[in-house]
């Protein structure tokens, strides 16, 4: 049977913004009291009222924050304290948290000072606590797996507490890191505000078209103005996604390399994997001028790819790393223990719906023990293949009962 996702594509071509994602989640059918009992627990006396309104022609849902004037200028300690005490279901304070990290950590990066100095101006207003809040309480009990369209950023420049600042803000351009963004009309404007694209990559595991999937419900969130011309309105599509398998999004970073010593590439996959890749290796390829030279591949998730990318640069003489996100399928993993030859060698052991579908001893464990015992190496790979098929670690066997995971 196939494995059905439940997904939501969140279509941020005409900007996006903390008001305009809860509008999208009132309008897809998550209750206004559900929101609102979310933010009343971080915020007492902050109500939120949803009306349809049109934006450009187009029907939408407008929620609007009605907060007491607040002029406070929070630290991410500060709003950290007030989502943390606040009494709120664990997985949407988690993503409130993350959410807010994120924005502190491209504030910290754009203002040169340590996250924990960050002081939050328009973000630590109530109204922005208040969608950030919401927002996650909507997503999570929609219980979707979140995939975010390209980003409409905007044009021009756009007053804040530090001044007058070029359109993309600072803060959304490191927030999009890593994103795919659309290209905006000259003085578009601010479509995208920093709460809104915070929320959403957060949220979303993925960037790119909508998916492929069986739509169920649409949500039109609208922004507060009313541009002649262009909607302002971020909309939701829930659906579901039936895949053959259990999949998992992934990226891919590659660069080719004709300059560096080939003994320092061993260490570089070393590192690469150790610091979280999914996999690394290189390929010879023959580059320009008849020069040979290798492309490092590196698989990892989302999350890792950063920290990745910074590695390839620091310890490669390349000067860029492309980028593909990728999807891939995977089995259940797990490990069993047998001896061989008064050791021990782990069976790494693939399985999916709890049947094995491969059995591999570990070579590394092979190895070792073959040094030790004085015998190559083949030899305890053959026995500890027999011992495995002796434990019922056989392909399409049952994973057994008691087995190490």
């Amino acid at each position: 049977m196939a494995l059905v996702t439940r997904l939501l594509w969140i279509d941020a071509s005409a900007g996006i913004a903390g008001d305009m994602l809860l509008g999208a989640l009132v309008d897809l059918g998550v209750p206004v009291a559900t929101l609102q009992q979310a933010v009343d627990a971080v915020l007492p006396g902050v109500s939120l009222a949803a009306s349809e309104v049109r934006r450009a022609g187009l029907r939408a849902m407008h929620v609007e924050v009605a907060a007491p004037d607040d002029a406070t200028s929070r630290t991410w300690a500060d709003v950290r304290t007030l989502v943390s005490d606040a009494v709120l279901d664990p997985p949407v304070r988690d993503l409130a948290l993350a959410v807010f990290e994120r924005l502190a950590g491209a504030e910290a990066r754009v203002h040169g000072v340590p996250p924990e100095q960050v002081h939050f101006h328009e973000v630590g207003a109530h109204d922005a606590i208040a969608d950030v809040v919401g927002t996650c309480t909507g997503i999570a009990a929609l219980g979707v797996r979140v995939v975010l369209s390209p980003v409409a950023l905007g044009s021009g420049s756009v007053r804040t507490a530090h001044g007058v600042l070029p359109v993309p803000a600072p803060a959304v351009l490191e927030l999009v890191r890593g994103w795919d963004v659309a290209a905006s009309a000259p003085d578009a404007g601010e479509l995208a505000t920093p709460t809104g694209v915070a929320l959403a990559t957060t949220l979303a595991s993925a960037s790119g078209a909508m998916p492929s999937m069986t739509v169920g419900t649409v949500g039109v969130g609208a922004g507060t103005r009313d541009v002649p011309g262009r909607p302002n309105v971020v909309r939701l599509v829930v659906g579901e996604a039936g895949d053959a398998e259990p999949a998992e999004d992934a990226v891919v970073l590659e660069t080719n390399v004709d300059d560096l010593d080939p003994r320092v590439w061993p260490d570089v996959l070393g590192r690469l994997l150790g610091e979280g890749a999914l996999d690394a290796w290189l390929t010879p390829i023959l580059m320009k001028k008849g020069r040979p030279g290798h492309t490092l591949h590196v698989l990892a998730l989302p999350e890792d790819e950063p920290a990745l990318t910074e590695l390839v640069l620091t310890h490669t003489s390349t000067l860029g790393v492309r980028r593909t996100a990728v999807t891939r399928s995977v089995l259940d993993r797990g490990w069993a223990s047998v001896d061989v030859l008064g050791g021990s060698v782990r069976i790494k052991v693939g399985s999916r719906d709890g049947r094995i579908l491969h059995a591999t001893a570990e070579y590394e464990d092979a190895a070792e023990l073959a040094r030790a015992a004085g015998v190559p190496v083949v030899q305890v790979l053959t026995l500890a293949a027999a011992a495995a098929v002796a434990a019922g670690l056989v392909p399409g066997e049952r994973w057994p009962q008691g087995a190490a995971i």
